[in-house]
């Protein structure tokens, strides 16, 4: 399993808008994206993490290069960011 862990930097404000883009375009993820096994969101008060679950690292390069990721979830999300995302890949041992 691999981990694709995206931190978000968001105010409190717009953290129902992010959770509305989550519950969004999580099916698609699911349903289109080659590789992928979850996604989850995970809140706290510092920030906002969305955890998603791949069978490879390749796979979970690959969407970050998608048009769904590219165009959809980073238009969407962008005027709700206080900083850019911190993306980190994950293998499990």
């Amino acid at each position: 399993m691999v981990y694709l862990q995206i931190t978000l930097k968001i105010a409190d404000a717009n953290r129902a808008a992010a959770a509305g883009i989550y519950q969004k375009y999580k099916a698609p993820f699911l349903n289109t994206i080659v590789g992928a096994k979850s996604k989850e969101l995970l809140v706290r008060d510092e920030d906002v993490q969305v955890l998603h679950g791949f069978d490879t690292s390749e796979n979970a390069s690959a969407y970050l290069e998608s048009e769904l990721f590219t165009a959809d979830v980073v238009g969407s999300l962008k005027p709700l960011l206080d900083a850019a995302p911190e993306i980190r890949i994950y293998q499990v041992a």
